[in-house]
């Protein structure tokens, strides 16, 4: 019964309510017209006035100018807003990348778009080299779209005209440049392959090197590729055909491909053809990430089923003064009989002796995390940046990847013929597999070794051993890229 009477009486509280605001509601709705005619009465009592105190003639004429003024002004602003959005329609990039404006771009952005799209894939989903991959084709991304701005290859080619006057003018770039711009300048002026280095050398043990000093040799003979790829570019000049082309400078920088060593690739290139860099660095990188598909065909077309079993003793222990006196002799010998290798073979050097010498940790930590990983990322963005589709789209680039994977596939080859070689003279075997190794696709290359390894023994472990001629690549390819620079930087 208290529920019912309850609810009897907030029933009729709001009617109540109800019919009180209805009652409001008319009270102001008539209010609100009363006070709106007494308007308009007013509005009219004053034109008849001001209609009284003017000749008779003039008052109609006013009133037609006025509405015809009142009709322009109308028009003229619709006109102005329809221009805006038209001159917001042309800025859209859909429209700048067809409007046959030279400054805009063209229809090979689009297709730049896509193959950044492809790779941005192949690092997530495949998981190739995600690292430097991710951060190279989304720079990819950036540079190519129409209007963003964030790249501009005009600035780069005023930079290296020596008769334009920003020649290597850093000021012009940092005054007219884009993100991308100013990153890349890291690049242009060999900042952040140098920084790599430092990152890598603190990543690295060179023990496996040090147990095993003829790795040096395996790392030597990988380096083939780079000089058999050098004299088949310079043999394309002989065609006379001049979109295959290449002069000895840029032919140099196509052939260090064949180390697998991105950050060398990138200094080399941007000393001797930074015009190429682009199409270069992609393919270094393309190919790196490729190791476990491009070299176990090779390898197992080389050699037998016996010699891929071969079974390698243990390596001896390595001295911790041995790892400290490793990277100052290196360093030493490499820079004083070849110069322009050593700011390569410095840092890699620096980095490992910080990692081996036990009282800079932090220093060692630094450059293997934290300086390592903001340098991967402004390198990516900037070498991305390069790959734009005009200096992509030719046939410069489809020869520059063709003799990429040639190189890189001699590199792996000589690894492994050298090997067999020497177990010719030697007794001790060694498994032909571990001098693929010696290109400095650190450490992937040195796993594909253990991985075909066990395909054929189980028990088969090489890849303490792969790792020898893995670093000794890294060297090698340094100190190649230090001999094509000072031959023809």
């Amino acid at each position: 019964m208290k529920t019912l009477k309850y609810l009897f009486i907030a029933l009729t509280l709001s009617f109540a309510a109800n019919s009180f605001a209805q009652d409001a509601e008319q009270a102001f709705a008539a209010s609100a017209q009363e006070e709106s005619e007494q308007v308009v009465e007013m509005q009219e009592c004053q034109a008849t006035e001001a209609a009284a105190t003017l000749p008779e003639d003039c008052c109609a004429p006013a009133e037609r100018s006025e509405t015809f003024s009142t009709t322009d002004a109308a028009a003229e602003e619709e006109e102005s807003v329809w221009a805006e959005v038209g001159d917001f329609f042309m800025t859209m990039g859909f429209i700048r990348m067809f409007d046959g404006k030279e400054e805009s771009g063209d229809w090979r952005q689009l297709i730049m778009l896509c193959i950044s799209f492809f790779l941005l894939y192949l690092a997530i989903k495949k998981q190739y080299e995600p690292l430097l991959l991710l951060p190279i084709a989304f720079g990819m991304l950036l540079t190519n779209l129409p209007g963003a701005g964030m790249f501009h290859s005009e600035l780069w080619t005023a930079f290296l005209d020596a008769n334009n006057p920003n020649y290597h003018s850093y000021g012009a770039i940092m005054k007219n440049g884009g993100l991308l711009d100013i990153l890349y300048i890291g690049v242009k002026a060999g900042l952040y392959p140098c920084l790599i280095f430092i990152g890598v050398g603190a990543m690295t043990d060179f023990g496996p090197l040090i147990a095993n000093p003829k790795s040096l040799l395996l790392g030597a003979a990988a380096q083939v590729g780079i000089f058999l790829t050098f004299l088949c570019a310079n043999a394309l000049s002989l065609t006379g055909i001049d979109a295959i082309s290449f002069t000895e400078a840029q032919a140099g920088s196509i052939a260090i491909i064949g180390g697998a060593d991105g950050p060398t690739s990138i200094f080399l290139t941007s000393r001797l053809a930074p015009e190429l860099l682009g199409p270069i660095a992609i393919a270094a990188y393309s190919y790196m990430a490729l190791v476990p598909v491009i070299q176990p065909p090779i390898m197992r077309a080389l050699t037998t089923k016996e010699e891929r079993a071969i079974k390698m003793k243990q390596l001896r222990a390595v001295s911790k003064t041995e790892k400290i006196i490793f990277p100052i002799m290196v360093t030493t010998i490499v820079a004083l009989i070849l110069p322009d290798a050593a700011p390569l073979i410095g840092c890699l050097m620096l980095g490992n002796l910080m990692k081996e010498c036990g009282v800079v940790d932090r220093l060692s930590k630094t450059a293997q995390n934290e300086l390592m990983n903001i340098v991967v990322i402004f390198l990516g963005l900037s070498v991305g940046a390069t790959a734009t589709g005009a200096s992509f789209l030719n046939w410069q680039t489809i020869m520059i990847l063709v003799m990429g994977i040639i190189a890189f596939g001699c590199g792996s080859a000589g690894g492994v013929l050298l090997v067999k070689l020497m177990n010719l003279f030697t007794k001790e075997k060694m498994n032909p597999l571990i001098g693929s190794a010696g290109v400095s696709a650190v450490p992937m290359a040195a796993r594909v070794s253990q991985q075909v390894g066990q395909e054929e023994n189980p028990g088969n472990f090489l890849l303490m051993h792969a790792m020898g001629p893995n670093v000794a690549g890294v060297i090698g390819s340094a100190v190649a890229a230090g001999l094509l620079l000072s031959f023809l930087g």
